[in-house]
C-alpha cells in the first residue's frame, strides 16, 4: 500500500468513526429533526413567496424574518389546537363515564334486548345474542361499568402521562421549532454543498432529488388532506345525528384514518353499533352508510389519488409502506415509509437504466437444452 493510499484509508475510517459519534450524539433529536425537515419542504414555497414580499436590498434579512414568522406560526397553529383538543377530550372522555353510568342506572341493560329487537333483518339475532340463547338476559352491567370507567381512567391517565413527560414534550417541540427555523434560514445553501458533495452523476443526483421533493409533497399532502377530510366528513355526521361526545369521535377519526384497515370503521362502526343499541334505527343505519358509501370512500380514492398521481407508487407497496412504517416508526412511518418506497424504486429504474444488461440470445430463439 503506498503512502497516499495509507492517508485515504486512515482519513475514511476517521471519517466513519466522526460520522458515528455524530450520529449517537444527534440521535436523541433525530425524529424532532424529520418533522421539522417535513414542515420545513411543505412550507417552504411559501418562505419564498413571503421572502420576495419581505425583501429589498436585505434579501438575507428578509429570509430570517420570514422564516420567524413561519416559525411562529407553526407554533401557533400546532399548540393551540392540540392544548384545546386534549382538554376538550379528556372533559368529554370523563362525562362519557357519567353518561354510561346514569343510563346503566335508568334500567338502560334491561331494555336493551327489546330496543334491539326492532331493528330490521337482525334484530331477533341481536336480542338472542344477549340473552344467551337462553332467554334469560345475560347480566352485563358490571361489564359496561367497568369498561367505561376503565376508558374513563384509561383516557385520564394517558393525559397524565402525557403531562408527567411535559419537559420531554416541549424540549422536543421547541427542538423541532428551532431546526424549523434554521432549515427555513439556511435549508437551501444547506441543500446546495450537500449536493456538491453527493458521489453520483449529476442526471442521477437530479433524478434522486427531484423524485424525494415529489414523494415528500405528496405523502404529506395525501395523507393529512385525506385524514381531515374524513374527520370533517365524520364529524359533520356525528353533529347532524346528535352522537354524544362529537368531539372525542371526530379526533378519533382523524387520528385512525391514516391506518390502512380498518381506519376510520374503527370510530364510526362503534357509533352505528351505538345508535342501533339505543333504538335510533334510522340514524344508525343512516350512520352506517354514511360512514361506508362517504367517509371510507374518501380514503379509497382521495388518498392514493393524492401520492400516486405524483410519485407512482404501486397501490399494494403504498398500503405495505404505510404498514410498515407505522410498526416501525410509529405516527412518523407513515411520511417515511413512503418515501423510502419510492426513493428505492427510483434507485432500481437507475440501475436499469445504467447498470443492467439484459441477458439475450445471440439467435434470437431461446438455448437448447
Amino acid at each position: 500500500m503506498t503512502r497516499p493510499q495509507l492517508f485515504t484509508v486512515v482519513f475514511f475510517v476517521l471519517l466513519a468513526l466522526l460520522l458515528y459519534q455524530i450520529g449517537l450524539i444527534l440521535q436523541p433529536f433525530l425524529f424532532p429533526a424529520i418533522w421539522a425537515a417535513l414542515l420545513a419542504h411543505w412550507v417552504f414555497p411559501l418562505h419564498r413567496r413571503l421572502t420576495a414580499l419581505m425583501g429589498g436590498r436585505d434579501l438575507e434579512s428578509a429570509c430570517c424574518w420570514s422564516a420567524g414568522c413561519l416559525t411562529v406560526g407553526v407554533l401557533t397553529v400546532v399548540v393551540v389546537p392540540v392544548v384545546s383538543m386534549s382538554v376538550v377530550f379528556v372533559r368529554e372522555a370523563v362525562a362519557a363515564e357519567q353518561a354510561i353510568r346514569e343510563w346503566i342506572v335508568a334500567g338502560g341493560v334491561q331494555q336493551l334486548p327489546d330496543q334491539l329487537a326492532t331493528v330490521p333483518i337482525i334484530g331477533g339475532w341481536l336480542r338472542s345474542l344477549l340473552s344467551g340463547g337462553n332467554g334469560q338476559p345475560v347480566p352485563m352491567e358490571d361489564s359496561m361499568l367497568s369498561g367505561a370507567k376503565w376508558l374513563s381512567q384509561f383516557v385520564v391517565s394517558q393525559m397524565g402521562g402525557l403531562l408527567t413527560n411535559v419537559v420531554i414534550l416541549v424540549s422536543n417541540f421547541f427542538i423541532m421549532l428551532m431546526v424549523l427555523f434554521f432549515l427555513l434560514k439556511d435549508g437551501e445553501s444547506w441543500m446546495g454543498s450537500l449536493y456538491e458533495l453527493i458521489p453520483m452523476e449529476e442526471s442521477h443526483k437530479r433524478k434522486i432529488l427531484t423524485r424525494l421533493d415529489q414523494t415528500v409533497r405528496a405523502v404529506v399532502k395525501g395523507i393529512l388532506v385525506t385524514a381531515l377530510v374524513q374527520g370533517a366528513l365524520a364529524g359533520l355526521a356525528y353533529v347532524t345525528l346528535h352522537v354524544p361526545f362529537p368531539i372525542v369521535w371526530t379526533a378519533l377519526t382523524i387520528v385512525l384514518a391514516p391506518i390502512p384497515f380498518g381506519g376510520t370503521a374503527l370510530v364510526w362502526g362503534p357509533v352505528a353499533l351505538y345508535l342501533f343499541a339505543i333504538g335510533s334505527v334510522g340514524k344508525a343505519l343512516g350512520m352506517l352508510a354514511w360512514g361506508v358509501g362517504v367517509v371510507s370512500m374518501v380514503d379509497q380514492f382521495l388518498r392514493p389519488w393524492l401520492i400516486g398521481q405524483d410519485v407512482q407508487i404501486p397501490v399494494l407497496l403504498l398500503v405495505l409502506s404505510v404498514l410498515g412504517g407505522l410498526g416501525l416508526y410509529g405516527l412518523l412511518g407513515l411520511f417515511v415509509g413512503p418515501i423510502i418506497i419510492s426513493l428505492f424504486m427510483t434507485a432500481i429504474q437507475i440501475y436499469r437504466e445504467e447498470y443492467f444488461v439484459p441477458n439475450r440470445a445471440v439467435s434470437g430463439s431461446p438455448p437448447s437444452a
